[in-house]
This record gives C-alpha cells, structure tokens and sequence, in this order.
C-alpha cells in the first residue's frame, strides 16, 4: 500500500529537474561571498519581492528570527498573534535567543483587527518595553492557511509604521497566499520591512528559505544569521534549488489549492468529520473529527495503519496539506480510505 502524505507541504522531495539543478551548480565560498549560485539566486529572490536585496538562510525559523534580532535589541517589544508561528512554534527564540518582549494580540480566524493593534499600543513610559516591530503572518497556518486581504495587509502595516513600528512578514507561505488573492508577492512584500520566505514547503526544495528586505537590513539579517551558526559554504547546491522553485513552482501552487478545495468538500461529506469551508483558501485542510469521538491521536493512528500521514491539531482535529506529490487521484483515493476507516470504526462500537 502506497502511503499518502498530508503531513505538511515540507513532505515534498526535489524532482529529478531540481536534482539536475542543484547537481550543476557554480559553487563557491559563501561565507566569504563568493558563491556565484547564491548571488544569482538572492538577486532572483529579491527581484520577485520588489525589495534591494534578499539573503539565504537555512530555514524558516532561522530566518524569521535573524529578522527579529536585526530589528530589536534586548527588552524591546514585539506585536504579534499568539497562534503565529513565530510564538507558537519557534522553540522560544523570539525571548531566549533574541531577548525581545512579545505582546501578544488575538487574531481572528488567523486575522489581525487593526483596532486590536492600536489598542495594544501603549504611550511612551519608562515602566514599558519599547514598541519596535509588528509580525504578521500570511498565510496564516494554525487559522487553516487561510490569506490576509491586500487591503488589510495594507492597513496594518500602515498603522505600525505611523506608530514608529517596523514591520516584519512571515511569509512562509506568501506565494500561496499572493496566488489565492490574485496579486504578487511584491504586492505584500511592498510595504513590510522585512520578510521570510520559505523554499522547503509548498515550492518543493529540500531545504532553504530567505529574508528580503533593504540592502541596509539585510547587512544586519546577516551579521544576525552569522551570530546563529547560519554561516554557509557551498551553499549555491540549495540556491540553485531555490532559483529553480521560484522559476519553476510558484504558478503551480493553484493546482495545491485546488486540490485542497477537493479534498475538503468530500471530507466534509463523511458521516462524523466537519471542516470550516471557509477557511480552505489555500493548501491545507483541518478536519474536525470531534463527532468520531476519537482524540486527535487515536484519529491519527487509525488514518497512519490506512497509509495516511497527517498531523494532529488536539484536541479535535488534524491537518491535510496538499503539494506537489498529490494528484487528483491521490486525493480521490486518500478520501476513499478516510470512510474506509470511519466505517471500520462505527463497525467497531
């Protein structure tokens, strides 16, 4: 039995295009910045986000707080949702390694209220931290992958920069989430100060994301990534899978997306499964299961002995991200074992 991998978009492996890429490329020292696939590939990087310039780093969380450390210094004080990724899912480095305050405020549905953020924002005092940064997160991962509006994009990163705030995008997924609103991601990217982009998720390299941002920013995401051990060798055998991906995938994520919208409407047709349609805009679909009775575990474990991966979401659901290795038939036949296993488990009370 083949297994169906809905894990996470980070389940995609390199195709053998991208293989080919990374096992041509130029290489050189990129600690002393003479890797000439790195450059080619960051000139890309930052050309596509309308931004000066654009660095490499190892990963997603690596880049997101190499911003942060470029922005803040110690005690300073971050705006930003408690169910983002930085906060939720970023092992503390926000306050451990960056040492900066976070000043959590509520999204909703993974949406930030511009209300919300001005109401956090406190007057100038010596008892407070300094306000210094705003994160957003777009696409929106613990909300569904859901997409921040343009519009309101906008709007927040308006107010942060007429409070004196810079802002910070984790935009892991902004491909994903320009393609769902019909724009570009240099339309996002416009009025962020900085922001993270992922490679090893929905555009399929193994590894890999960048910050983009000036030119001035970028010499301090760089001396911060330095700081982090995030010094790097011959690293054009990842550039070059990234200049691949943003050349190659990026378009082809509509196809993740539609996908995704398959799979959510069948599911949400299963005797004991629910998912909030609404929220399916991009490539993941959280399936509540909570009518089954089992718990996310239990859930889980019956769908991994049907060849299913998924990742669990306690304590009543679990997460489906569709990619690059998912056809209409895999979706089609990961339904099929899904009722197979809620039938065996109606038949099992």
């Amino acid at each position: 039995m083949d297994v169906i991998n809905v894990r996470s978009d980070t389940q995609t492996l390199p195709t053998p295009a991208m293989r080919l890429a990374i096992a041509n490329a130029a290489l050189g020292d990129d600690t002393y910045d003479e890797d000439p696939t790195v450059h080619e590939f960051e000139s890309l990087a930052a050309e596509m986000l309308g931004k000066e310039a654009a660095l490499l780093v190892i990963s997603g969380t690596m880049g997101n707080l190499s911003a942060l450390m470029a922005h803040g210094s110690p005690g300073d004080e971050v705006l930003l949702d408690p169910e983002s990724h930085i906060f939720y899912y970023e092992a503390g480095g926000l306050a451990g390694v960056a040492g900066l305050m976070p000043l959590p405020v509520a999204s909703r549905r993974g949406l930030l209220d511009p209300a919300d953020v001005a109401a956090a924002l406190r007057p100038p005092d010596i008892h407070y931290p300094k306000s210094r940064l705003l994160c957003l997160e777009n696409t929106h991962n613990r909300s569904g992958g859901r997409v921040t509006p343009l519009a309101l994009h906008r709007e927040l990163c308006q107010l942060a920069h007429d409070r004196g705030l810079k802002v910070h995008l984790d935009g892991a997924r902004i491909f994903n989430a320009a393609i769902a609103a019909g724009c570009s991601a240099a339309d996002y990217a416009r009025d962020v100060d900085s922001i993270q982009v992922c490679l090893s998720k929905g555009l399929g390299c193994p590894l890999g994301s960048f910050v983009a941002g000036s030119r001035q920013l970028i010499d301090q995401v760089d001396r911060a990534r330095k700081r982090l051990g995030g010094g790097m060798r011959q690293a054009g055998v990842i550039a070059a899978a990234g200049i691949y991906a943003l050349k190659n995938n990026v378009a082809r994520l509509a196809d993740d997306h539609r996908r995704a919208r398959r799979l959510a409407v069948q599911l949400h047709e299963l005797p004991g499964l629910s998912i909030d349609l609404q929220c399916v805009e991009t490539n993941m679909v959280y399936v509540d299961h909570q009518a089954t009775g089992m718990s996310s575990d239990q859930f889980a474990h019956r769908l991994q002995a049907a060849g299913i991966i998924v990742s669990t979401r306690p304590p009543h659901q679990v997460r489906m991200c569709t990619h690059l290795h998912h056809s209409d038939e895999v979706i089609d036949e990961l339904v099929a074992r899904v009722e197979r296993v809620l039938r065996r488990e109606t038949a099992r009370r």
